[in-house]
């Protein structure tokens, strides 16, 4: 006999990206800012997704309108005609393509290598030259497949040719910004919109960009979550955390502390936060001082780069707490670090042994080595990008 009342349940996956609705889309910072922090609630209701805190969730993009219409015009392509977009045999308009397929806003030297192929430029083919690589890698920074095709044309190239060299647009990865236990069927997030200028073109983050321009309340965006088995809370709620996330890095520490928040426990919490101006980019300052207030949050540092004619950053606050910072990893606090890996992530990594090597009366390589043991122990994790 056939049971028909059992619901068969679809796995949502990178493969499968589930279609999240946007609940809530703000901008946290506030007018005067250089920047743009969305804040970004999604709906998972139905979709049988779970997460915990420190996962991440992949967002598949799609490119900026504007840019796909000034490719289809530069080239004189025509956005209806059918390209195949990959080894399966796939088929798709090529506007369509241009716009949710294929990474239009980055370049690689696979793409530039090949593109020489496709054209008598004697330029490019210098570039390409094996002895030039330095060069090629210097032009490919802040270019895309528009600089490519203006400044080495003309091109001996159908759409399709071109086409074929791009790869499939992958996805962007960002840090869950809340606990699935104070938010049952949502996920959120906080996207830096990424704007900058080079050589002589605007330029815009793909994801980031969509997000906080052109993705209406309502409308979905597809989703995965990705676990991240190298950034999460202690299995105790008894345990200290101590968490350091100046800018977008403070996502993941939003969820530590909701989670903290419902999980109770007697484990203390600590937040070094950082930004600009306090004034217009202390992102969650509300919320974060409620949890101070009730006691969620024992402590919060903050440091405002561009309030004082010194700049301070999260490494000068932990420096000034040092004592009583050693004092909580001495009882067995954890230690985390999100955001800027270039220049943060560094500063602060110094920072912590400058720290143990001066409160715990080490040499240098005691220090390291204390350090290095809370690595190895998982006391000390890098959410780092």
């Amino acid at each position: 006999m056939q049971n028909n009342d059992v619901k068969t349940t679809v796995a949502y996956s990178r493969t499968n990206p589930f279609q999240a609705k946007v609940l809530k889309n703000v901008n946290l910072n506030k007018s005067g800012s250089k920047k743009e922090t969305r804040h970004i609630e999604l709906s998972l209701k139905d979709s049988n997704l779970s997460y915990i805190p420190g996962d991440c969730v992949g967002i598949f993009p799609e490119n900026d309108p504007d840019l796909v219409a000034t490719l289809l015009t530069e080239m004189n392509w025509d956005a209806n005609e059918n390209v195949t977009i990959n080894k399966k045999g796939e088929v798709l308009p090529l506007g369509e393509a241009l716009a949710t397929f294929f990474e239009i806003t980055l370049l690689n030297k696979k793409i530039v290598q090949q593109a020489a192929e496709l054209t008598d430029n004697e330029e490019i083919k210098e570039l390409v030259l094996p002895e030039n690589k330095d060069r090629l890698k210097e032009y490919m920074e802040g270019r895309d497949l528009i600089d490519l095709l203006r400044e080495f044309g003309p091109w001996n190239a159908s759409a399709q040719d071109i086409v074929s060299l791009l790869r499939k647009m992958p996805p962007r990865l960002y840090s869950i910004a809340s606990s699935q236990a104070a938010h049952p069927d949502e996920v959120h997030l906080t996207i830096g919109a990424v704007r900058y200028e080079a050589h002589g073109r605007k330029r815009e983050g793909v994801c980031s960009v969509q997000c906080a321009e052109r993705v209406d309340l309502g409308e979905t965006l597809p989703l995965f979550v990705q676990p991240n088995k190298h950034f999460f809370l202690p299995e105790s709620t008894d345990i200290d955390i101590i968490m350091v996330g100046p800018g977008t890095g403070i996502a993941p520490f939003r969820s530590f502390i909701e989670e903290r928040s419902v999980t109770g426990g007697e484990g203390k919490t600590w937040l070094f936060f950082g930004d600009q101006h306090s004034s217009t980019d202390f992102l969650y300052q509300d919320e974060l001082e409620k949890y101070q207030q009730d006691g969620v949050l024992t402590k919060l540092d903050t440091a405002f780069s561009r309030d004082t004619d010194k700049k301070v950053y999260v490494q000068h606050k932990m420096q000034e707490n040092s004592k009583e910072l050693f004092a909580w990893l001495e009882a067995g606090a954890y230690f985390y670090v999100c955001g800027d890996k270039q220049y943060m992530a560094k500063d602060v990594h110094d920072t912590l042994i400058d720290i143990v090597e001066k409160e715990g009366n080490m040499s240098r390589e005691e220090a390291e080595e204390y350090v290095t043991a809370m690595q190895k122990e998982k006391r000390y994790q890098r959410d780092v990008y």
